[in-house]
C-alpha cells in the first residue's frame, strides 16, 4: 500500500462517477463495508444486469461475496483479483480494486477521444483546406501512375500464362531424380559447414583476443600500482628546497607588511599635505582679503582729508579789506593769482604745499616756503607709515607660507605705488 495508490484510486473512482466521496483515510484500516459497497459498484457499472449477493453481515457471507466478484471479474472481464487482499478490506485492497478502476478509466477515455474525432471530422468536411493537402495530392497521382504501370505489366504477364502454364505442369509431372537431389543436399551441407567453420574460427580468435586483452590489463594494474607506490614515496620523502621554500615564503610575507604599512603611511602623508597646501592657501586669501579692505579703507579716510582740506582753503580764501588807505590796497585790487590749496597733492610725490604763486622776496614767500618743507616732511612720514603697515600686512601671510608646494598657484603682489593712495 502506498500513498499513490490510494490517490490514484480516489481519483479514478470520482472521475468514474461513484456518488460517494472517498477519503484516503478510510482505507488505511481495514473497512470490509465501504470495500463491499465499492465492489457491488464496479460490478454493476461493468455489467448492469449481473445479479451479486450483497448479505456481509457473517464471515461465510463474506468469503462467498468475495468468491462471486473474483470470478465474475475473470470470467467476464479476464482480470485476475487476490482474494485474500479483497478480503483484508485495507490498503492492499485498494490495489486489487484498482485493476478494475483502471480498466473502467481507460474505456471511458477511450469512449471521450472517439466522440471527440467524430466531432473534429464532422467539423473537419465543412473546412475543406486545398493548401494543407498538396502533398497528398502529389502522392495520389505518383501511386495513380503507379498503379498504370503495374496493371499493363500485369497484362503482359498473364498474357504469357498459357505457354507458362504448360512448362510449369510438365516440371511438376516429372519425377525427381534422386542422383540430382542427392547432390543438392550435398552442396548444402558443405556450405553449412563452412559457415560453422567460420564460427568457430571467430571464436577462437575472440578467445586469443581475450587472453591478449587480460594480458594488458593485468600489465595496466601492475603499472598503477607501481605508480601508486611512487607517489606515496613521494609524499612522505620532504623536497630539499621546501625549507628554503618556506623561509623565502616567511620573507615575502613580512616584505609584503612593510609594502602594506609605508603605502598606509604615504597616503596619509599625502592627505596631510593636501590639508596644508589647502589652509595655507586659505590663509593667504584671508590674507590679500585684509590688504584690499585695507586698501580701500585708506581711500575712503584719503578722500575724506581732500574733501575737508578744499572746504577750509575756499574759506581762508575769502577775507574782508580793513583800512581804505594803507599799502596792501594796490596789491589787493591786483587781480588775484591762482593759489593751490595748502593741503594739495604734489604730482608724483603725494606732499603738501602752502602759499601763492607770486614771486617776490618777501616775508610771506620765505615762510610760505618754510611751510611747503615743513608740510613734505609731515606727508613723507604718513607715507612711510602707510608704506610699514603694507608691508606688515603682506609680510605676515607671506612668511608663513613663504614655500607653497607646485600645485599651488602663487597669486600675483599688488603693486606698490606712491600714487595708491
Amino acid at each position: 500500500m502506498s500513498f499513490r495508490d490510494l490517490r490514484n484510486f480516489t481519483e479514478t473512482m470520482r472521475a468514474l462517477g461513484y456518488p460517494r466521496l472517498i477519503s484516503m483515510e478510510n482505507l488505511r484500516t481495514p473497512n470490509f463495508a465501504l470495500v463491499a459497497e465499492i465492489l457491488i459498484w464496479l460490478v454493476k457499472r461493468y455489467e448492469p444486469q449481473m445479479d451479486i449477493p450483497t448479505d456481509v453481515d457473517t464471515e461465510s457471507d463474506r468469503i462467498f461475496f468475495i468468491k462471486a466478484v473474483a470470478q465474475f471479474m475473470v470470467t467476464k472481464a479476464h482480470i485476475k483479483l487476490n482474494t485474500k487482499r479483497l478480503y483484508q478490506a485495507d490498503g492492499y485492497a485498494v490495489k486489487e480494486m484498482l485493476k478494475i478502476t483502471s480498466v473502467l478509466y481507460s474505456a471511458m477515455k477511450t469512449k471521450q477521444s472517439a466522440l471527440a474525432d467524430t466531432a473534429e471530422e464532422d467539423n473537419s468536411k465543412f473546412k475543406f483546406d486545398l493548401g494543407s493537402r498538396i502533398s497528398d495530392l502529389k502522392a495520389a497521382r505518383q501511386l495513380a501512375s503507379e498503379v498504370t504501370s503495374k496493371g499493363a505489366s500485369l497484362y503482359d504477364l498473364l498474357g504469357k500464362e498459357v505457354d507458362l502454364r504448360e512448362i510449369r505442369t510438365a516440371s511438376i509431372a516429372r519425377p525427381l531424380e534422386i542422383n540430382e537431389t542427392e547432390k543438392a543436399l550435398r552442396g548444402a551441407i558443405k556450405e553449412v559447414l563452412g559457415s560453422v567453420e567460420k564460427t568457430k574460427d571467430m571464436l577462437s580468435n575472440v578467445v586469443s583476443d581475450e587472453t591478449s586483452l587480460d594480458a594488458k590489463i593485468e600489465k595496466k594494474k601492475q603499472e598503477q600500482e607501481r605508480n601508486r607506490k611512487r607517489l606515496q614515496t613521494l609524499q612522505s620523502v620532504r623536497p630539499a628546497f621546501m625549507d628554503e621554500y618556506e623561509k623565502i615564503e616567511e620573507d615575502l610575507q613580512k616584505q609584503y607588511e612593510t609594502f602594506v604599512e609605508k603605502f598606509r603611511n604615504l597616503c596619509f602623508l599625502e592627505s596631510q599635505l593636501d590639508e596644508y597646501h589647502r589652509m595655507e592657501q586659505e590663509r593667504f586669501e584671508e590674507a590679500e582679503n585684509t590688504l584690499r579692505m585695507m586698501q580701500h579703507v585708506l581711500k575712503e579716510e584719503e578722500e575724506r582729508d581732500l574733501t575737508k582740506s578744499s572746504l577750509k582753503d575756499d574759506d581762508s580764501d575769502v577775507e574782508v579789506p580793513e583800512d581804505e588807505g594803507s599799502d596792501s590796497d594796490v596789491e589787493e585790487c591786483r587781480p588775484s593769482k591762482p593759489r593751490p590749496t595748502r593741503n594739495g597733492i604734489l604730482a608724483g610725490r603725494g606732499a603738501r604745499f602752502i602759499g601763492n604763486m607770486q614771486g617776490g622776496d618777501s616775508d610771506e614767500t620765505e615762510d610760505s616756503e618754510i611751510d611747503v618743507d615743513e608740510d613734505d616732511e609731515e606727508d613723507e612720514g604718513e607715507e612711510e607709515e602707510s608704506k610699514d603697515l603694507e608691508d606688515d600686512l603682506l609680510e605676515g601671510p607671506m612668511s608663513k607660507g613663504a614655500r607653497l608646494s607646485k600645485g599651488v598657484i602663487r597669486p600675483t603682489l599688488l603693486e606698490e605705488s606712491d600714487n595708491d593712495f
